[in-house]
């Protein structure tokens, strides 16, 4: 494989007992639960092992617990298969973080505290103003924004056919109204709790942004592929900008991921398949894996025998 991307999933994608064969067969997954929860002083082991399923879907925990299993597969990957090195590094939304310690931008540590700080911001603001978010299936985005109410967003574009809408919880029933009577073949609901990537979000923005200004981030020969713009990103203050900027504002997955026509390989490591579907749908040329059961490590293992070293 001449060039890989490592992408990275975010939330929604949590589910109780996620990793858990990873973490009964190797030690590093193990450690890295350990470290995280010593770093957070709180015990996320148990959380993500364990749940229950209602702790664990909060934002606030929600997000650090994906990201602490994502890297802890990606150190799996590292560990056996050190000279699979991507060449570009994504990750949706709060896949971002983990995209940016994957290509050694951010320590583990500081990246941990800072998706954790952004998992609380985003619950509080939650709570502020309730709100949520849908899945529109069927429908351009020029006509899902045509018709959308007062207090209703896009907030992802992700790939051909799927645009997520994000407000007001009063504003939703308006909102799914008009985008069925527009042409929506389908408007569905997410499990999260509230109105991410929108004006919603506003509070945390303010919230992390010193977080962020604060923070090292080290210089990488790894791309980065950010969400805000759908392009590559390098210089460390766009960085810095794009990811204050990405708590209230649309993600460009499809955008991003169509820059990649020359990857021969995608490997989605983390929880759930939902970017290896979205590439389907995209229509990468490039083969995609999905890394979340230790099973899924065969077909890396034969791709591994046969590259060059």
């Amino acid at each position: 494989m001449n060039k890989i991307a490592f992408i990275f999933p975010g939330q929604g994608a949590q589910y109780v007992g996620m990793a858990k064969d990873f973490y009964d067969a190797y030690p590093i997954v193990r450690e890295t639960f350990e470290e995280a929860s010593k770093i957070l002083s709180f015990d996320f082991t148990r959380l993500i092992l364990q749940g229950p399923e209602s702790d664990l879907v909060l934002t606030k925990n929600s997000q650090p617990a994906i990201f602490i299993v994502s890297v802890a597969l990606l150190r799996v990957i590292q560990q056996l298969y050190p000279h699979l090195q991507p060449a570009i590094c994504a990750g949706l939304s709060l896949g971002e973080y983990t995209a940016l310690y994957a290509s050694g931008r951010l320590s583990f540590a500081d990246a941990l505290k800072i998706v954790a700080a952004r998992g609380r911001y985003m619950q509080e603001a939650c709570e502020e103003q309730p709100s949520t978010m849908r899945v529109v299936l069927g429908l351009e985005p020029e006509k899902v924004a045509a018709n959308l109410p007062k207090d209703v967003w896009i907030a992802n574009l992700n790939c051909p056919g799927q645009v997520v809408i994000a407000g007001k919880t009063a504003a939703m029933p308006e909102a799914e109204e008009l985008l069925k009577v527009g042409g929506a073949k389908r408007v569905l609901p997410l499990d999260v709790s509230g109105a991410f990537h929108t004006p919603l979000m506003s509070s945390a923005q303010a919230k992390l942004k010193n977080s962020l200004l604060s923070v090292t981030l080290n210089e990488s020969a790894t791309k980065l592929v950010m969400n805000v713009p759908g392009d590559f990103v390098d210089n460390s203050s766009q960085i810095r900008e794009h990811l204050i900027a990405q708590v209230a504002s649309p993600t460009q997955w499809e955008k991003g991921i169509r820059l990649l026509e020359d990857v021969d390989l995608f490997i989605e490591i983390g929880p759930g398949k939902t970017l290896t579907g979205m590439n389907k749908k995209i229509g990468v040329k490039g083969q995609t894996l999905n890394i979340e059961k230790t099973t899924d490590l065969e077909q890396l293992e034969k791709i591994y025998a046969t590259s060059p070293r």
